[in-house]
């Protein structure tokens, strides 16, 4: 490391360069620390690019040190409130999808649902948007353990975008307002989503459904949730198989089961 000033006055290259190469070097020798470091030290002579932020982030994930990980993703999200123009781009490095989708995945990893809400709509604000493949599984799990705002973020974000969730993230908010009792704002959920070819929305998926949430739901939201559904099924500008296979689940389902929660 006490060569690393003699290195970079030789080099031939730009110096973020030749400090990314010693500290990809260190990282692959397996010395983190060592890393850190230099990654800490160049930055009185230039600044770090986003290639070294991500390989120092990624690298600190990677060996336990989260927190590190955390502050270096806070500086480089609020680093776009310092910039105004072009010129304040060269000393300042924001994210871009690499970053949150590593951090992302880290703090799904870790169940840290907290971290993860904060990143996400870091993301979102950014200008990123929601990708089925990367974030579906995580806005599903981080509302299964209770936490359900960034549910509703997602959904508001395709509304502003003009774009229908998909078919799972619809059917989780369906479940959401149905727990809460609300059985319009469930029903409005699928109202849009008029595609009867999803196996999501299946008679057999929506009997499924109902069984292994059972004990989420009073039976008289399921009266409620038959009677408005059936109304809306009567009515001529409804005619979505949709609720024709939500609505005869929920009766099958009410009629051979006895004991409903409430």
């Amino acid at each position: 490391l006490m060569q690393i000033d003699k290195i970079c006055k030789v080099a031939n290259k730009p110096l973020v360069v030749t400090y990314t190469g010693l500290i990809q070097a260190c990282l692959d020798g397996g010395n983190v620390q060592n890393g850190a470091y230099i990654f800490n030290h160049m930055r009185k002579f230039c600044c770090p690019n986003l290639v070294t932020c991500n390989i120092m982030l990624k690298a600190y994930l990677e060996n336990g040190m989260f927190e590190e990980a955390k502050e270096l993703f806070q500086k480089m999200s609020e680093n776009v409130n310092h910039i105004s123009s072009k010129e304040d781009c060269k000393d300042r490095v924001i994210p871009d999808i690499y970053t949150f989708n590593t951090m992302l995945d880290a703090c799904a990893a870790k169940q840290r649902w907290n971290d993860l809400e904060y990143v996400y709509k870091q993301m979102l604000h950014h200008g990123y948007h929601f990708n089925a493949k990367r974030h579906l599984r995580m806005i599903l799990d981080t509302c299964r353990a209770g936490k359900g705002e960034l549910l509703e973020t997602t959904w508001k974000h395709f509304a502003q975008a003009d774009r229908t969730p998909p078919p799972l993230l619809i059917k989780e908010m369906f479940r959401v307002k149905l727990e809460q009792d609300d059985h319009a704002a469930a029903l409005s959920c699928i109202a849009s989503h008029r595609s009867s070819e999803s196996l999501v929305f299946s008679h057999k998926a929506w009997l499924n459904f109902f069984e292994e949430n059972a004990h989420r739901f009073q039976k008289g939201t399921l009266i409620s949730l038959i009677h408005e559904g059936s109304i809306l099924i009567s009515r001529n500008d409804s005619q979505n198989p949709i609720f024709q296979n939500l609505i005869t689940a929920c009766r099958e389902f009410l009629r051979t089961h006895i004991t409903v929660a409430g």
